[in-house]
């Protein structure tokens, strides 16, 4: 089949479809109040990470000129990059609309978002002391006119652009006055980021009042500045977004370790890629700004409102209002696994699945602490990509190591903006006198496994854990993931040979059970589609059920395309990026796709076959994007207990059951909800709980 212009969706305007629907959550009505502010928070800081990352790859291929047409589905960077701040300008303008909306619905509950010419004047002498007491001390004031080279400014922080404008000297004339030039100061005062964004006030009759952090000092600029007699003076926030890629050194003389580390703090002077401004900054101000940095039109220039480094606001306080938020749902246990007990006879018996944060994310912690204390136990393995800050599990492994085990961990240190904190635990851990594994040259390790050894009568047993999501204890509170307890040999003697190719990764082995990128996915996935297309050629139940994050890989895509038109049913439940058009005749007629967007991150990857209703299901840390499939180590498990095949196959379908959060995939990214008709309200994520809650009874 000819290529159609509609055969596929840009990965940059899905990804900003998928933030749009963040957004929407900010906007829905029947999301608690002090939610939609976390959600506002969620879609500001996917979208700093975006032009960090993402834009930042795509300006580096405009400017280097080099053919972008195969990566990019046949737009030219350049435009590409002028749609994308096309899409983040109307994003932009309706977040702020949004926040508007919120702030008005905040007062009905009598809580008021005030600025520094709204602070009542009973709470004008709390301002000046938190000012001085705990303000004034963290601030990093800088005049600029006078500067030899302008200072560097980060792309973490936000920052007030001052401009002062002097008064003519006394002994001039009247004439000569009006004939001078103004005396114009330009200043910029960095945001700490150390203090809480929002201050609350001292409440009056009952009425709660909150003030941004950026309107506390502008209340307080002429104690700053007050060895200036001006005439004027005006604050306005601006933000800058530089390139994050890392620029890995060729240095022999440096460990990889050390390589890494110097990277990340030179990402503190990566090009600038985009800059947001106050929209009624003085034009002399934003000019002096926009040509004393550097920045032309080649960045991504983003007028906004009078707030930036909106992340902020996913610490908004709750000001112990707990009926403007969601109801924490307390994990669950698992039935027949006691957190008391041995895990590890209990796994012997048979295998488990953790669903997090439905259930409770305890029992990993509880594995790797039992593994540490166990005087049969070994060896542990462990790979690791992002860590908890306090992370139990680093804990977990430096105690079996002081306890005489013999530790090995494969860290990611280039997992994206986790860099500084993986390389503190990696030194942390090497002085603890852990083995650890830095990666597989030109391949990410995003895997999610842990192997534990153990002696019994004489002879080797293991004991594993396979995930789809990284081992955080914090993370596992908001992201849907699911991780398999087995101590199935041929299985576990498989994830041992994954960690035998991080330490000599010339060979490549052979796996009778898993499917491990980058050497098999791809082959092992397109047998697993083409079976399926068999089935519908012989007239047998043919189907396929995917759950990611991602779909962007086009030849996996093609495959999709090619088994739709077989006959075969697919269903696709995609979180984020959705680069395949369904519904189209004579291409994806047989494929729907969904995106669940709600209080949790769907997070998990479950990819069902239906294999003539003899489903084979399997769990994976792998999307299906290029990178996953052809440049990193992941790992796909297939799921043997017939008691867990069911549970994933029951909860995907709930997931498709559902009808409150859940939008279409289509190639017109109109984010579309589903519509219940005459379906009852069907909630997910709710009912997904519940489906738990119901098989402890």
């Amino acid at each position: 089949m000819a290529v159609t212009e509609n055969r596929y969706v840009d990965r940059e305007k899905s990804w900003l479809a998928f933030n749009f629907r963040v957004l929407q959550e900010a906007a829905d009505e029947r999301v608690p109040l002090l939610d939609r502010m976390r959600f506002l928070g969620i879609f500001s800081n996917n979208l700093d990470e975006f032009f960090r990352v993402r834009y930042a790859a795509i300006r580096r291929l405009s400017i280097s000129g080099q053919a972008s047409e195969k990566l990019l589905g046949g737009i030219s960077a350049q435009k590409l990059l002028k749609e994308i701040t096309e899409i983040v300008i109307s994003q932009q303008s309706e977040s702020l609309r949004i926040l508007n909306v919120i702030e008005k619905e905040l007062e009905d509950q009598q809580i008021y978002m005030i600025n520094e010419s709204e602070i009542p004047a009973s709470q004008e002498q709390f301002v000046k002391d938190y000012f001085i007491q705990k303000v004034s001390p963290e601030l990093v004031t800088i005049i600029l006119n006078d500067l030899a080279e302008f200072p560097l400014l980060k792309d973490t922080s936000g920052y007030l652009a001052i401009k002062l404008v002097i008064k003519p000297k006394e002994k001039l004339s009247i004439i000569d006055k009006l004939k001078s030039k103004k005396d114009i100061r330009y200043a910029v005062i960095e945001i700490p980021k150390n203090i809480n964004r929002f201050v609350v006030l001292p409440s009056i009759n009952d009425k709660q009042y909150i003030i941004l952090l950026d309107d506390l000092i502008r209340y307080n600029l002429h104690n700053i500045f007050n060895i200036f007699d001006y005439d004027s003076i005006s604050a306005h926030m601006i933000k800058i977004t530089r390139d994050a890629q890392l620029d890995l050194d060729s240095d022999l003389n440096k460990s990889f370790l050390e390589k890494v580390s110097s990277s990340v703090k030179d990402r503190r002077i990566g090009e600038p890629v985009r800059f947001i401004y106050d929209q009624n900054i003085e034009k002399d101000t934003l000019k002096f700004f926009l040509e004393n940095m550097g920045i032309d039109a080649k960045e991504s220039i983003i007028p906004g409102g009078r707030y930036h480094n909106r992340r902020d606001y996913m610490d908004f306080p709750n000001l112990g209002r707990y009926d403007l938020l969601y109801k924490t749902n307390i994990p669950l246990p698992l039935k027949d696994l006691s957190l008391e007990g041995s895990m590890l006879k209990k796994i012997d018996e048979k295998d488990y699945l953790v669903n997090a944060p439905y259930q409770s994310y305890s029992y990993i912690i509880k594995f790797l602490r039992e593994a540490a204390l166990d005087p049969y136990v070994s060896s542990i393995k462990i790979t690791l990509y992002r860590l908890a800050k306090n992370s139990q599990i680093i804990s977990s492994l430096i105690s079996a190591a002081k306890n005489g085990k013999k530790v090995t961990v494969q860290i990611e240190l280039q997992a994206r903006f986790d860099e500084a904190s993986n390389i503190f635990y990696a030194e942390q851990m090497q002085t603890e006198g852990i083995h650890l594994i830095f990666g597989v040259k030109g391949l990410k390790v995003h895997s999610k496994i842990c192997l534990v050894e153990r002696i019994e009568n004489g002879k080797l047993k293991r004991y594993g854990i396979i995930s789809t999501g990284n081992f955080n204890e914090s993370t596992a509170k908001i992201y849907t993931d699911v991780s398999l307890f087995t101590a199935h040999q041929e299985i576990l003697k498989d994830v041992s040979k994954v960690f035998d190719f991080f330490m000599v990764n010339y060979r490549i082995h052979r796996y009778r059970h898993l499917i491990v990128s980058p050497h098999y996915t791809r082959t092992r996935f397109y047998k697993l589609i083409d079976r399926e297309i068999l089935n519908a050629n012989l007239g047998k139940s043919a189907y396929i059920k995917l759950k990611m994050n991602s779909l962007s890989d086009v030849k996996m895509i093609d495959k999709l395309y090619d088994a739709s038109r077989a006959g075969v049913k697919i269903r696709l439940i995609i979180r984020g990026i959705c680069s395949i058009v369904p519904g189209i005749k004579g291409m994806s007629e047989n494929i729907e796709a969904i995106s669940i967007v709600d209080n949790y991150l769907e997070h998990s990857r479950v990819y069902i076959f239906g294999n003539n209703n003899n489903p084979e299901v399997y769990i994976s840390s792998a999307d299906l994007m290029t990178r996953n499939i052809d440049a990193r180590v992941e790992v796909t498990c297939p799921i043997y207990d017939e008691d867990i095949k069911t549970e994933l196959i029951d909860t995907f379908d709930l997931g498709w059951k559902g009808n409150v959060k859940a939008r279409f995939h289509s190639e017109k990214l109109d984010n579309k909800y589903r519509l219940r008709g005459d379906n009852p309200v069907f909630r997910a994520q709710l009912e997904t709980y519940k489906y738990y809650e119901e098989r402890l009874k």
